[in-house]
């Protein structure tokens, strides 16, 4: 392995990207053809990106860019802005792939090297979502998986009537009092065949279902009535009653949720509408893709596993299962990592290729870059505008994210930047804006409320981990160059005067002392005020990079605190563990390759493939740590750029 390992890097640019036409390629081109182009600025979470997955940030919750920098999970937002999202339109590939010459290539953040010495080949990564599925590992190890729909039985659950006694006015009516979005401060239901069974349901029906409200029964005109109002004002909607709650029950619902093309807020987004909750009773340890199947845990406040196994009837993309009842929630970063199960379909490498590849992501690993999902997908990195926060460039943090850019994104965004290039007018650009959920139209209200003069606090409306994105943004981009730096300077090997981590504490490795290291020990920190830097050249490289950008290495505290950056240290080289790989053959690219969970519940079979297909694909299995990149790895693997741009233009090079 040591040889193995101080083998030459391989530089990115010497390898040609452009896929082998062949019969078989034509043939299949009316197929790729109805790829979604405009998806894949996500190929890869939700948890979606151009072959982009991240597993989560502990610290920092990975909030994804897409192309116009729409955040997923604004509570307050209108029904409205979630259609007109959806209803956004693919364009055909080779337009895209024109906007999409604005975007980012890995080169631009500093993604330059190889580990391995293998010659590249290609493949589709995520030509349907269901080509990556995501286990999530908990703390224990323990891979999450949905194998049983059965609800706990307990004798305090309602009884099944409950779900459906009310009508569906009714449940409007008692929503509308739940949510106080009218000037009723009660609502009658009337018991018709009164019996005493029959109130006891419509009671529990309602406090189960719309938390908050209380009941009592009232003979009016003869008839008796059920009236519902509000225990607690507003502050019952956050806190479901604890009175209702049996003491012998942990307060925490947990439970395996398996979600299909939706990213884990919007799940969350989606369930609490549902539960008529507010999505801050949930916890989770770490966010998922959206472009992927995924399995990960959930635990909610204060509602029973038959409430929620009941949705598993009304919800698509969504299945709910193995619930049980704890006494705490989930923290983010919780996890071990997850377990990824990848298809690449149509790939060009032959068999020996594979193998090394494969074993090389094995046995040395892969570089340990932050993806390009880190960055944004237009042509103004997530970076600059986290330079800009940094160096205190208020104008310039405004500039970047209203004025008009080139590239990839919606027809009313475009009309926006337009409209505050030319007025500089916050309340004439948000007229634009039909979607006033994006950073835009965050940052538009707030320079609205604040004034031009008061920038600072206009950004201040967007939520506080958005915000931080952009800087930990920057961080990721010099940590990428630097690591490159790193690997053109001193190879595969441990260095004196490169970093390693003893528990918590980064240390020097001494002359001495560096035959007990390897290069799979050495960390490089992301630039901050309670880091230290290596003592060989790269430690320079660091101040020089900053010093060009106008940032002082030695001065990472900000005068506003949320800016200030502490710092980290980063593994350089990961290797990933549980690697396992197959080559298949198959016909037609829409049949999947493999079994999921649900296709196992559902008792579905295993596909039937053809033993001499006309397309190949690779279908890999592997676990990584939180906070890495399984494109990275898929990079590794490829060696072809993962970038949105890249994969676009290859698509459509290859569809001509």
């Amino acid at each position: 392995l040591h040889c193995a390992l101080n083998m030459e890097t391989v530089e990115m640019n010497s390898i040609s990207l452009k896929r082998p036409h062949s019969e078989d390629d034509v043939a299949n081109a009316d197929e790729i053809k109805r790829q979604k182009f405009s998806e894949k600025s996500k190929m890869g979470n939700d948890s979606g990106q151009s072959i982009e997955t991240v597993t989560e940030q502990p610290d920092k919750p990975l909030l994804e860019v897409t192309k116009n920098e729409i955040i997923p999970n604004e509570e307050s937002e209108e029904q409205e802005d979630e259609e007109l999202e959806d209803s956004d339109e693919d364009g055909d590939p080779e337009s895209f792939a024109d906007m999409m010459k604005h975007g980012l290539t890995e080169s631009d953040v500093g993604i330059t090297k190889f580990v391995s010495s293998h010659k590249g080949f290609s493949g589709i990564l995520k030509e349907r979502y269901s080509d990556f599925v995501v286990h999530e590992i908990g703390k224990d190890g323990r891979v999450s998986h949905l194998d049983d729909f059965s609800v706990p039985v307990d004798d305090e659950d309602p009884s099944e009537e409950t779900f459906t006694v009310l009508s569906e006015d009714d449940k409007q009516r008692l929503e509308e009092l739940q949510l106080l979005k009218n000037k009723e401060t009660s609502v009658a239901i009337e018991v018709i065949e009164d019996t005493k069974e029959k109130r006891t349901v419509i009671h529990q029906a309602v406090k189960s279902l719309f938390p908050g409200l209380e009941t009592k029964t009232e003979d009016r005109d003869g008839k008796k009535y059920i009236i519902a109002y509000h225990a607690a004002g507003k502050k019952a909607l956050a806190n479901p009653r604890k009175h209702s709650w049996p003491k012998s029950r942990g307060s925490y619902c947990h439970f395996v949720l398996y979600k299909e093309n939706k990213d884990t807020m919007d799940a969350i987004n989606v369930l609490s509408k549902f539960l008529r909750v507010k999505p801050n009773i949930f916890s989770y340890m770490g966010t998922k893709d959206k472009r992927a199947i995924t399995v990960q845990e959930i635990a909610v406040l204060r509602i029973t596993a038959q409430r929620l196994a009941h949705l598993n009837k009304c919800l698509m993309n969504f299945k709910l299962g193995n619930f049980s009842y704890k006494n705490h929630p989930l923290k983010l970063g919780e996890l071990q990592g997850n377990h990824f199960t990848v298809v690449l379909r149509n790939i060009t490498g032959t068999d020996a290729q594979i193998e090394q590849a494969m074993h090389s992501l094995r046995e040395i690993g892969f570089i340990n870059y932050y993806g390009m999902q880190r960055f944004g997908t237009t042509a103004v990195p997530t970076y600059q505008i986290g330079r800009a926060i940094l160096q205190n460039n208020w104008n310039e943090v405004m500039d970047l994210i209203l004025k008009p850019r080139p590239g990839a994104e919606k027809g009313y965004l475009v009309k926006c930047r337009e409209e505050w290039a030319k007025t500089k007018d916050p309340a004439a650009a948000l007229k634009k804006l039909p979607v006033k959920r994006c950073v835009e139209g965050q940052l538009l209200r707030g320079l609205l409320k604040y004034g031009m003069k008061n920038i600072i606090s206009a950004f201040g409306i967007i939520p506080r981990n958005n915000r931080l994105m952009y800087i930990h943004s920057y961080q990721s981009y010099v940590w990428n160059n630097m690591v490159s730096k790193r690997i053109e300077e001193y190879g595969l090997r441990a260095v004196p005067g490169d970093l390693t981590l003893k528990g918590a504490t980064a240390v020097h490795i001494e002359e001495g002392d560096v035959d007990n290291y390897t290069i799979h020990d050495v960390v490089m920190p992301l630039p901050g005020f309670d880091v230290i830097y290596p003592k060989h050249k790269i430690g320079e490289a660091y101040k020089e990079m900053l010093v060009a950008d106008n940032l002082d290495i030695n001065n990472m505290r900000h005068r506003i605190r949320d800016y200030s950056l502490s710092g980290a240290y980063r593994k350089i080289i990961i290797r990933p563990q549980n690697v396992s790989w197959e080559v298949v053959a198959y016909d037609d690219p829409k049949i999947p390759l493999f079994t999921t969970d649900l296709d196992k519940l559902e008792g579905k079979p295993l596909p039937v493939l053809p033993t001499d297909g006309k397309f190949r694909a690779l279908k890999m299995e592997f676990s990584l740590p939180p906070s890495t990149y399984a494109t990275m790895a898929i990079r590794e693997v490829l060696k072809m750029d993962t970038s949105i741009k890249n994969q676009t233009q290859l698509n459509t090079t290859w569809l001509r």
